[in-house]
Protein backbone atom coordinates (compact mmCIF):
# COMPACT_ATOMS: atom_id res chain seq x y z
CA UNK A 1 0.00 0.00 0.00
CA UNK A 2 2.10 3.00 -1.18
CA UNK A 3 -0.36 5.92 -1.41
CA UNK A 4 -0.18 6.51 2.81
CA UNK A 5 0.74 9.01 4.92
CA UNK A 6 2.81 8.72 8.65
CA UNK A 7 1.05 9.83 11.78
CA UNK A 8 1.92 10.17 14.93
CA UNK A 9 -0.18 8.70 18.24
CA UNK A 10 -0.23 9.08 21.91
CA UNK A 11 2.36 12.45 21.63
CA UNK A 12 4.68 10.80 19.47
CA UNK A 13 4.83 7.38 21.35
CA UNK A 14 3.41 5.70 18.24
CA UNK A 15 4.40 5.79 14.35
CA UNK A 16 1.56 4.82 12.26
CA UNK A 17 1.60 4.43 8.32
CA UNK A 18 -2.19 4.54 7.73
CA UNK A 19 -3.89 5.30 4.13
CA UNK A 20 -3.70 9.11 3.25
CA UNK A 21 -7.80 9.20 3.18
CA UNK A 22 -10.89 7.40 3.70
CA UNK A 23 -12.53 5.38 6.79
CA UNK A 24 -9.09 2.87 7.06
CA UNK A 25 -7.73 6.35 8.82
CA UNK A 26 -7.09 5.58 12.47
CA UNK A 27 -8.95 8.07 14.85
CA UNK A 28 -9.50 8.56 18.42
CA UNK A 29 -11.50 5.26 18.73
CA UNK A 30 -8.45 2.95 18.11
CA UNK A 31 -6.74 5.15 20.68
CA UNK A 32 -9.74 5.14 23.55
CA UNK A 33 -9.76 1.68 22.71
CA UNK A 34 -6.10 0.45 23.68
CA UNK A 35 -6.41 2.75 26.60
CA UNK A 36 -9.38 0.95 27.94
CA UNK A 37 -8.24 -2.82 27.71
CA UNK A 38 -6.59 -3.84 31.49
CA UNK A 39 -3.53 -5.61 29.94
CA UNK A 40 -0.66 -6.21 31.83
CA UNK A 41 2.74 -6.91 30.58
CA UNK A 42 3.53 -10.78 29.24
CA UNK A 43 -0.15 -11.07 28.00
CA UNK A 44 -1.43 -11.85 24.67
CA UNK A 45 -3.92 -9.70 23.38
CA UNK A 46 -6.01 -10.10 20.18
CA UNK A 47 -7.39 -7.11 17.68
CA UNK A 48 -9.73 -8.17 15.24
CA UNK A 49 -9.85 -5.74 12.56
CA UNK A 50 -7.01 -4.38 13.24
CA UNK A 51 -6.36 -1.92 10.13
CA UNK A 52 -3.50 0.04 10.29
CA UNK A 53 -2.41 -1.56 13.76
CA UNK A 54 -3.22 1.78 15.60
CA UNK A 55 -5.25 0.22 18.76
CA UNK A 56 -2.45 -2.78 19.43
CA UNK A 57 0.20 -0.11 18.74
CA UNK A 58 -0.84 2.10 21.34
CA UNK A 59 -1.96 -0.57 23.61
CA UNK A 60 1.80 -1.98 23.66
CA UNK A 61 3.39 2.03 23.84
CA UNK A 62 1.69 1.89 27.49
CA UNK A 63 1.55 -1.45 28.75
CA UNK A 64 5.40 -2.99 27.56
CA UNK A 65 5.91 -6.64 27.00
CA UNK A 66 2.83 -7.82 25.71
CA UNK A 67 2.41 -10.74 22.89
CA UNK A 68 0.62 -8.77 20.22
CA UNK A 69 -1.98 -10.39 17.92
CA UNK A 70 -3.94 -9.17 15.04
CA UNK A 71 -6.99 -10.37 12.01
CA UNK A 72 -7.25 -7.95 9.93
CA UNK A 73 -9.22 -8.94 6.47
CA UNK A 74 -8.09 -6.74 4.07
CA UNK A 75 -4.47 -7.98 2.79
CA UNK A 76 -3.11 -5.16 2.35
CA UNK A 77 -4.55 -3.58 5.42
CA UNK A 78 -3.13 -6.61 6.79
CA UNK A 79 0.63 -6.37 5.82
CA UNK A 80 0.69 -2.17 6.53
CA UNK A 81 -0.41 -3.01 10.12
CA UNK A 82 2.65 -6.00 10.05
CA UNK A 83 4.88 -2.84 8.75
CA UNK A 84 3.73 -0.46 11.08
CA UNK A 85 4.47 -3.25 13.90
CA UNK A 86 8.11 -3.23 12.82
CA UNK A 87 8.71 0.14 12.34
CA UNK A 88 7.76 0.70 16.19
CA UNK A 89 9.44 -2.12 16.87
CA UNK A 90 7.13 -4.14 18.61
CA UNK A 91 6.56 -8.25 17.59
CA UNK A 92 3.38 -8.78 16.20
CA UNK A 93 1.92 -12.07 14.52
CA UNK A 94 -0.80 -10.53 11.99
CA UNK A 95 -3.34 -12.29 10.22
CA UNK A 96 -5.31 -12.19 7.41
CA UNK A 97 -9.01 -13.29 8.01
CA UNK A 98 -12.34 -12.79 9.00
CA UNK A 99 -14.57 -12.65 12.14
CA UNK A 100 -17.14 -14.76 10.70
CA UNK A 101 -14.24 -17.56 10.87
CA UNK A 102 -14.69 -19.02 14.02
CA UNK A 103 -11.86 -22.17 13.46
CA UNK A 104 -9.56 -19.50 12.58
CA UNK A 105 -10.08 -18.32 16.19
CA UNK A 106 -9.62 -21.28 17.96
CA UNK A 107 -6.89 -21.86 16.26
CA UNK A 108 -4.91 -18.70 16.81
CA UNK A 109 -6.25 -18.64 20.43
CA UNK A 110 -5.44 -18.33 23.62
CA UNK A 111 -5.33 -14.73 24.57
CA UNK A 112 -5.43 -12.51 27.70
CA UNK A 113 -8.04 -10.03 26.78
CA UNK A 114 -9.55 -9.37 23.09
CA UNK A 115 -10.19 -5.78 21.70
CA UNK A 116 -12.04 -4.20 18.25
CA UNK A 117 -12.99 -1.50 16.90
CA UNK A 118 -15.61 -2.68 14.50
CA UNK A 119 -16.38 -0.60 11.39
CA UNK A 120 -19.89 1.10 11.27
CA UNK A 121 -22.43 2.43 8.54
CA UNK A 122 -25.68 2.56 9.17
CA UNK A 123 -27.71 0.21 6.83
CA UNK A 124 -29.16 1.91 3.76
CA UNK A 125 -25.84 4.00 3.31
CA UNK A 126 -23.28 3.67 1.07
CA UNK A 127 -19.61 3.41 3.22
CA UNK A 128 -17.07 5.89 2.37
CA UNK A 129 -15.04 3.41 0.11
CA UNK A 130 -16.67 1.13 -2.47
CA UNK A 131 -16.83 -2.22 -1.94
CA UNK A 132 -16.52 -1.79 2.28
CA UNK A 133 -19.77 -2.44 2.89
CA UNK A 134 -18.90 -6.35 3.72
CA UNK A 135 -16.77 -4.91 6.66
CA UNK A 136 -19.19 -3.18 8.51
CA UNK A 137 -21.48 -4.70 11.16
CA UNK A 138 -24.43 -3.06 9.93
CA UNK A 139 -24.25 -4.60 6.81
CA UNK A 140 -21.19 -7.27 6.99
CA UNK A 141 -20.20 -8.93 10.07
CA UNK A 142 -23.09 -8.59 13.16
CA UNK A 143 -21.94 -7.47 16.30
CA UNK A 144 -22.67 -11.48 17.29
CA UNK A 145 -19.93 -12.72 15.49
CA UNK A 146 -17.44 -10.04 16.44
CA UNK A 147 -18.04 -10.81 19.98
CA UNK A 148 -18.11 -14.30 19.19
CA UNK A 149 -15.07 -14.09 17.26
CA UNK A 150 -13.17 -12.49 19.82
CA UNK A 151 -14.40 -14.49 22.80
CA UNK A 152 -13.72 -18.04 21.47
CA UNK A 153 -10.08 -17.94 22.12
CA UNK A 154 -10.01 -15.75 24.97
CA UNK A 155 -9.06 -16.87 28.48
CA UNK A 156 -11.37 -17.38 31.13
CA UNK A 157 -11.52 -13.79 33.49
CA UNK A 158 -10.15 -12.07 30.68
CA UNK A 159 -11.15 -8.88 29.07
CA UNK A 160 -13.02 -8.13 25.92
CA UNK A 161 -13.43 -4.46 24.75
CA UNK A 162 -15.38 -2.91 22.02
CA UNK A 163 -15.69 0.31 20.80
CA UNK A 164 -19.20 1.53 19.54
CA UNK A 165 -21.58 4.04 17.97
CA UNK A 166 -24.02 5.24 21.59
CA UNK A 167 -26.71 4.25 19.62
CA UNK A 168 -25.24 0.28 19.20
CA UNK A 169 -25.03 -0.38 22.96
CA UNK A 170 -27.51 -2.21 23.78
CA UNK A 171 -26.51 -4.71 20.67
CA UNK A 172 -23.20 -4.59 21.90
CA UNK A 173 -23.89 -5.67 25.28
CA UNK A 174 -26.46 -8.10 24.39
CA UNK A 175 -23.42 -9.84 21.96
CA UNK A 176 -21.17 -9.78 24.54
CA UNK A 177 -23.48 -11.66 27.13
CA UNK A 178 -24.29 -13.79 23.99
CA UNK A 179 -20.34 -14.51 23.54
CA UNK A 180 -20.33 -15.57 27.56
CA UNK A 181 -18.94 -12.16 28.87
CA UNK A 182 -20.84 -11.16 31.84
CA UNK A 183 -20.14 -8.29 34.11
CA UNK A 184 -20.73 -5.73 31.42
CA UNK A 185 -19.44 -2.17 31.87
CA UNK A 186 -20.40 0.66 29.84
CA UNK A 187 -18.33 4.22 30.06
CA UNK A 188 -19.67 6.76 27.86
CA UNK A 189 -17.32 9.51 25.68
CA UNK A 190 -19.24 12.70 25.03
CA UNK A 191 -17.57 15.41 22.87
CA UNK A 192 -18.78 17.71 25.61
CA UNK A 193 -20.45 18.67 29.03
CA UNK A 194 -23.72 18.23 28.70
CA UNK A 195 -23.85 16.86 25.14
CA UNK A 196 -24.88 13.30 24.45
CA UNK A 197 -22.46 10.69 23.93
CA UNK A 198 -21.42 9.59 20.09
CA UNK A 199 -19.25 6.77 21.30
CA UNK A 200 -19.40 3.91 24.05
CA UNK A 201 -16.64 2.00 25.35
CA UNK A 202 -17.94 -1.33 26.31
CA UNK A 203 -16.39 -4.15 28.49
CA UNK A 204 -16.62 -7.49 30.00
CA UNK A 205 -15.04 -10.39 31.04
CA UNK A 206 -15.10 -14.17 30.00
CA UNK A 207 -17.50 -16.18 32.73
CA UNK A 208 -17.91 -12.92 34.34
CA UNK A 209 -20.99 -12.85 36.66
CA UNK A 210 -20.85 -9.64 38.11
CA UNK A 211 -23.80 -6.39 37.57
CA UNK A 212 -23.54 -4.23 34.38
CA UNK A 213 -21.79 -1.04 35.24
CA UNK A 214 -22.47 2.58 34.05
CA UNK A 215 -18.47 4.45 34.69
CA UNK A 216 -18.13 7.56 35.01
CA UNK A 217 -17.27 8.21 31.58
CA UNK A 218 -14.82 10.89 30.13
CA UNK A 219 -15.55 14.22 28.43
CA UNK A 220 -13.27 14.40 25.14
CA UNK A 221 -13.80 18.64 24.15
CA UNK A 222 -13.31 21.61 26.40
CA UNK A 223 -16.22 24.42 25.23
CA UNK A 224 -12.98 25.86 23.17
CA UNK A 225 -12.99 22.72 21.68
CA UNK A 226 -9.14 22.41 23.07
CA UNK A 227 -8.93 18.52 25.12
CA UNK A 228 -9.89 18.06 28.87
CA UNK A 229 -7.03 17.33 30.87
CA UNK A 230 -8.12 13.55 31.13
CA UNK A 231 -8.75 13.55 27.99
CA UNK A 232 -5.19 14.67 26.90
CA UNK A 233 -3.53 12.52 29.66
CA UNK A 234 -5.45 9.25 27.54
CA UNK A 235 -4.83 10.73 24.00
CA UNK A 236 -1.16 12.20 24.88
CA UNK A 237 0.47 11.12 27.71
CA UNK A 238 -0.73 7.18 27.48
CA UNK A 239 -2.95 7.55 30.45
CA UNK A 240 -5.01 4.40 30.95
CA UNK A 241 -9.14 4.51 30.77
CA UNK A 242 -10.08 1.13 32.23
CA UNK A 243 -12.81 0.24 34.70
CA UNK A 244 -10.61 -2.51 36.77
CA UNK A 245 -12.31 -5.35 38.37
CA UNK A 246 -15.42 -4.40 40.02
CA UNK A 247 -16.42 -5.68 44.10
CA UNK A 248 -18.51 -8.32 42.47
CA UNK A 249 -16.92 -9.27 39.73
CA UNK A 250 -15.92 -12.62 40.15
CA UNK A 251 -14.93 -14.30 36.57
Amino acid sequence: MSDTTEDHLLGGRVRLRQPVAGQLRAGLDAVLLAAALPARPGQRVLEAGCGSGAAMLCLAARVPGLALLAVERDAGMAALAAENAALNGQAAEVVTGDVADLALARRLGPWDHAMANPPYWPAGTAPPAPGRAAATHEQGAGLGQWAGFLAAGLRHGGWLALVLPAARFDAGAAALRAAGCGGVTLLPLWPRVATPAKRVLLLARKGGRGPARVLPGLVLHEADGAWTPAAAAVLQEAAPLGPGPGPHDAA
